[in-house]
């Protein structure tokens, strides 16, 4: 663990990003937060800053535990932070809504008969 830990190799060590520049696309483009406010990829953390990270329709809010310049396994990654209850609740409920939701299934190949019916509408 070092003293001092850049914004985007954090986010990529901590598993929140597959990639350092999928990181700092994600805080150039505002989906990232230090203590409510945007900030730019060379940004030092320390200990106990407060991060919002928007990934698609869900929030985390972490609290930095621990630094780290190097994307270890994922059992490392789990201690360098530690999501607030609520946000882990918001998820809980967004992913809940998201699978109620009914999506129209696509139905499938065209049969012979349904083909027909195409070719006869432009005769």
């Amino acid at each position: 663990m070092n003293e001092k830990c850049r914004l985007d190799k954090w986010l990529w060590s901590a598993r929140f990003f597959k990639t350092r520049t999928l990181a700092t696309e994600a805080i150039n483009g505002g989906k990232v937060h230090l203590h409510g406010e945007r900030c730019k990829p060379g940004r030092a953390l320390a200990l106990g800053d407060i991060l919002d990270i928007r990934k698609g329709p869900y929030i985390y809010t972490v609290k930095v535990l621990g630094l780290s310049n190097r994307r270890g396994p994922a059992k490392e990654a789990v201690l360098l932070y530690e999501e607030s209850q609520e946000s882990r609740e918001k998820r809980e409920r967004i992913q809940i809504g998201m699978k109620a939701q009914i999506r129209p299934s696509p139905g499938g190949r065209p049969t012979k008969k349904d083909r027909r019916k195409f070719s006869n509408i432009w005769e």
